[in-house]
């Protein structure tokens, strides 16, 4: 197992840290991988991709119909000849 240090910690959140722990009856540093552990993935990925967050975001203000507007032909290419 890797090991790493976390300096210019905070005595606030240090605070906090120790009597989260407390709360949960484990050592500081469990709590810390516990936090850790929660806040990123196991596999490293995303549980879905940011179109669906986006989605899940606004989903509850409603949708909106958009006209499409009608396709028309390509444009000639310009002639960059010269």
């Amino acid at each position: 197992m890797a090991s790493i240090t976390v300096r210019n910690l905070d005595e606030s959140l240090k605070k906090r840290l120790r009597i989260r722990a407390a709360e949960h009856g484990r050592s500081m540093e469990q709590e810390a991988r516990d936090i850790l552990r929660a806040a990123l993935d196991e596999d490293g990925t995303l549980a879905h991709g940011l179109g669906t967050a986006i989605h899940e975001l606004f989903e509850p203000l409603g949708g909106v119909d958009l006209p499409i507007p009608s396709r028309e032909p390509m444009r000639d290419l310009p002639d960059l000849s010269d």
